[in-house]
């Protein structure tokens, strides 16, 4: 049966009888995944309401790559009861809460609110699956949206959801109309739709480039696209129509469409091409512009390159703001820095034409490198004027395409991409050379890095590994057979977690299960990336652990055991903090059958019934055959420290002495679903320590987890051994006045959010103790295993990262951001780094005896929170003492004690050297040498 054969037929356009749930569920998921084995440029996706579609997935259950955020997780821990509890039919589809009610839509160009995100506003669903929702809600309205592909080199694909707008200003009357087409579409599209709306002859329009009102570029009709335009979101274009016949005689064009000269009513804001810096104000020019760049080769140089200086000694450059083209703050804060990068700086004002890479595949051909040098050069050149960096941003999008929208993004993820995207297009290296790496095999240190950094060099090399690579040692432990491996790694930065990034305060309690003292929680401070034999280690010393005793950890969730936490080396970070986490101390030794006893409580106030309570007890049974009298003792033994002191001078109820125990053929299946529960009922007898608990009538019950009923069986059953055996301990009023069960209620949570202390400014943290929690041995997490090559598998090895040799310029990331499945926070935690003199020496382990003292230029600042925060940057201008604040386009004068703030985010230093050393060093990385 195909899946069309499977939707019920339609009678008068009205569909049948609702299809079940899980047949929905079966016809989405198989054309989703058939719509993932067909992509293409062109395929519509429909934007559908995210709070509509969770409520579809709950009805039918979560479809194969269509998890809503508002669906609890496919691997969450109690994802599977979901669809259980809601299973309501929903309504028509509804986009309404994410459509916005613009004046110039359409019904096949609906507009959306903006900054609207994927997964929690809205989903994509392929065009099939809308049409199948459709023709069972009915609804919408729909709001289509076509694949584009993007990036360089090897496509990406991704659904553009929000269209270029663009408004159009008509020379005739100053009117303004909004047109929406996708930024893929050609030039002449444009003119296509624009004289459509407007009423003008094709031949006798011309639009141009009008960024910020002033014309920038006349827009030729064409196959570029909008995007190789670098026309941004909400920006303007003119339209202008001449009434000559012929478009050429308004545009300077020949009979083939080629522009000859063109004629602007006003001056372009700017005569300088791509590569070309501005003319100074003091007569000498930043250099001279390309002649052309066409696809595969650059065709001139830059000049005049040896008054390069004057940029520093005429009117002051270097000033200049960025504009700010829609959520780019970004953006601006990271080229400031980049901008204010001495070396940089020092790079492209000079002639670097012939070191742009244009056969490199990991590059953009040259053309983010260009368009970088030249915005470099706009802003060194005198003045304060503004700058749009449109044309940059068009470049940068290509080469890392989750740039190219206009949403927030980390200052930080930027500067890698950009960094690296500047190597590739200005790596020395034509062809990569294939080299295969060697493991160290007990080799001297500095033998392994030397070949290390040798064999990154032949495929790498290029200014920004010149001045902004450094190399670490990673040293990896198998933790099972003991293999060390030690490989040395380049970086271009250090991301540094804050301390309390690096630990994380845990609520433990730990019951005595032989009964010698009551439940206590106990808080810790553990590694955050670390395993549970941490926890365990750490706990144990809180609780002072005797040395034949072992704690078994496990997670408590709706009064019963969800899972054991026996593996040492299991990733703390999979014990979310609103868990409960337990620890049972027991004996060490051979492992035994594992008892758990649950507590219930007949409920009159819903009929009786029998409801579960407090936290389980867990203990080990001696594998012996008389377990009647093993089982009773144990409850006993571990309910003793909960009894009231007053409570032993009662009498007991006469009732029967003894224990029943089940059939050892049932015994079997306590753990199957299928058993059936088996009744035991304990009463009073003297026990081993003389203490009467005869008072107390509990009744055990063998359980399974699917049924709580229990039906009292025959004596003499026997229970055969087994790895666990489950019982219910049904309390009546008579045990609650024997034994105080609070203290088995209220168990406190990993980490209680509600109980913190109020916010003050906190202590400063030193700089230099984020580099040591960095340099701190760790496991590495599951999801990070490493193949260990004795043991031939992936082991959850430990790794300690020593830093071995540093860079000229010495980038430091804050990680004041965390992200997860769950949830997402950011650290405002005041960072205390030194401005001058920032002394790494004892930190470098290749002991080449030279010093490693760094001077502060540059800051990114992140201000605000996750969703609405705010990027600057502090950055001192070269061979100046003084430093200013970059915010857009706003810049100003700042003190030194100014600058440091909790909003520091990315830190940017330059090491201070003689200027032989200098000269020694850049002489030793221009042959390709290694630098020690």
């Amino acid at each position: 049966m195909t899946i069309a054969d499977s939707v019920f037929p339609m009678d008068n356009g009205e569909s049948c009888l609702p299809l079940p749930p899980e047949e929905e569920n079966r016809i989405v998921s198989d054309l989703i995944k058939e719509s993932e084995l067909n992509l293409k440029e062109g395929n519509l996706y429909y934007v559908v309401s995210n709070r509509w579609f969770s409520k579809w997935q709950m009805y039918v259950g979560p479809c194969v790559g269509m998890l809503s955020t508002d669906m609890p997780s496919s691997d969450g821990q109690h994802a599977n009861t979901v669809h259980s509890q809601i299973a309501d039919r929903p309504g028509p589809i509804d986009n309404s809460d994410i459509i916005s009610n613009g004046d110039n839509c359409d019904d096949n160009n609906v507009d959306i609110h903006r900054m609207l995100e994927e997964g929690t506003d809205y989903v994509l669903v392929p065009q099939k699956v809308w049409e199948r929702l459709l023709e069972w809600y009915k609804g919408g309205p729909a709001i289509p949206r076509k694949l584009i592909s993007q990036g360089n080199g090897q496509k990406q694909y991704g659904v553009e959801v929000y269209p270029l707008s663009l408004k159009v200003t008509d020379g005739r009357d100053n009117s303004e109309t909004i047109v929406k087409l996708s930024k893929k579409a050609t030039i002449s599209e444009l003119y296509e739709l624009v004289c459509k709306i407007k009423g003008v002859e094709q031949n006798k329009a011309c639009i141009w480039d009008y960024f910020n009102l002033k014309r920038d570029s006349l827009l030729v009709a064409s196959d570029k696209t909008l995007e190789e335009e670098n026309l941004m979101m909400d920006q303007n274009i003119l339209l202008e129509a001449s009434l000559d016949r012929d478009r050429s005689s308004h545009s300077g064009m020949d009979s083939m469409g080629n522009v000859l000269a063109l004629v602007p009513l006003e001056p372009p804001r700017s005569s300088v091409s791509i590569a070309g810096g501005p003319t100074m104000s003091n007569g000498y020019s930043a250099g001279s512009s390309f002649t052309s760049y066409q696809g595969s080769s650059v065709s001139s140089s830059l000049t005049n390159m040896d008054d390069k200086y004057d940029v520093y000694r005429g009117e002051r450059g270097g000033l200049a703001g960025l504009q700010n083209l829609g959520n780019t703050c970004f953006m601006n804060s990271a080229i400031q820095c980049l901008v204010h990068t001495p070396p940089l700086v020092e790079y492209f004002l000079q002639d670097y034409t012939e070191e742009i890479n244009m056969d490199n595949p990991l590059g953009l051909r040259g053309e983010l490198a260009l368009a970088f040098g030249d915005l470099l050069r706009k802003l060194w050149s005198s003045g304060r004027t503004a700058i749009a960096p449109r044309t940059f941003k068009g470049k940068l999008g290509r080469f890392a395409p989750q740039f190219s929208g206009y949403n927030q993004h980390d200052s930080q993820e930027l500067l890698a991409f950009l960094l690296d995207g500047l190597h590739e297009d200005l790596n020395r290296v034509k062809q990569k050379p294939y080299i295969e790496m060697k493991d160290s095999d007990g080799r001297p240190d500095e033998e392994v890095a030397y070949e290390c950094w040798k064999n990154h060099m032949a495929r790498n090399d290029s200014l920004i590994v010149d001045v902004c690579q450094g190399q670490y040692k990673s040293t990896l432990v198998c933790p099972v057979c003991g293999k060390i491996s030690i490989t040395f790694d380049p970086f271009m930065y250090l991301s540094l977690p804050l301390p309390s990034t690096v630990t994380r305060t845990m609520t433990v309690t730990v019951f005595y299960c032989d009964g010698t003292g009551l439940p206590m929680p106990y808080t810790v401070t553990v590694l955050k990336h670390g395993c549970c034999r941490d926890l365990c280690q750490t706990l144990g010393t809180a609780c002072c652990l005797k040395s034949d005793e072992m704690l078994l950890l496990a997670e408590v969730y709706d009064h019963k055991i969800y899972r054991y936490l026996e593996n040492p080396l299991e990733s703390l970070t999979s014990i979310k903090d609103d868990e409960h986490i337990v620890a049972y101390r027991l004996k060490s030794g051979a492992r035994k059958t594992k008892l758990e006893i649950m507590h219930r409580f007949m409920d009159n106030m819903k009929g009786g019934d029998r409801k579960l309570f407090g936290t389980p007890l867990v203990t080990y049974l001696v594998e012996d055959p008389q377990y009647g009298a093993n089982i009773e003792t144990c409850v006993h033994k571990m309910l003793a420290p909960l009894r009231r002191a007053y409570s032993s001078t009662k009498s007991h109820d006469g009732k029967e002495n003894g224990f029943i125990s089940a059939d050892s053929d049932e015994q079997s299946n306590i753990c199957n679903t299928h058993s059936e529960p088996r009744s035991l009922t304990m009463g009073s007898r003297e026990q081993d320590e003389g203490t009467s608990c005869g008072e107390s009538s509990f009744q055990l019950v063998l359980t399974n987890e699917s049924c709580l009923s229990c039906e009292p069986i025959e004596k003499d059953s026997f229970i055969k051994p087994s790895q666990l055996i489950r019982v219910f301990l049904d309390w009546t009023d008579k045990e609650y006045e024997l034994y105080d069960a609070s203290y088995l209620r209220d168990l406190p949570e990993v980490h209680k959010t509600g109980f913190t202390v109020k916010k003050t400014r906190q202590e400063a943290i030193s700089l230099f103790s984020c580099l040591e929690a960095f340099l701190t041995e760790e496991p590495l997490g599951p999801d990070d295993m490493w193949y260990c090559p004795r043991c031939k598998e992936h082991r959850q090895a430990t790794k300690k990262l020593d830093l071995w040799k540093l860079p000229d310029i010495l980038v430091f990331h804050l990680k004041r951001f965390s992200y997860s499945r769950y949830q997402k926070n950011k650290l405002d935690t005041f960072v205390n780094f030194p401005i001058h003199d920032l002394d790494l020496t004892k930190y470098v382990k290749s002991k080449d005896g030279e010093s490693y003292v760094y001077d502060l230029y540059a800051i990114s600042n992140h201000y605000g929170g996750l969703g609405g925060g705010h990027y600057t940057a502090y950055a001192k201008l070269i061979d100046d003492n003084k430093w200013y604040h970059f915010d857009d386009s706003h810049v100003s004068p700042v003190t030194e004690a100014e600058i440091k703030s909790s909003a520091a985010y990315v830190l940017f230093y330059q090491r201070v050297r003689s200027k032989s050393q200098k000269e020694g060093e850049l002489s030793q990385v221009h042959t390709g040498s290694y630098r020690q």
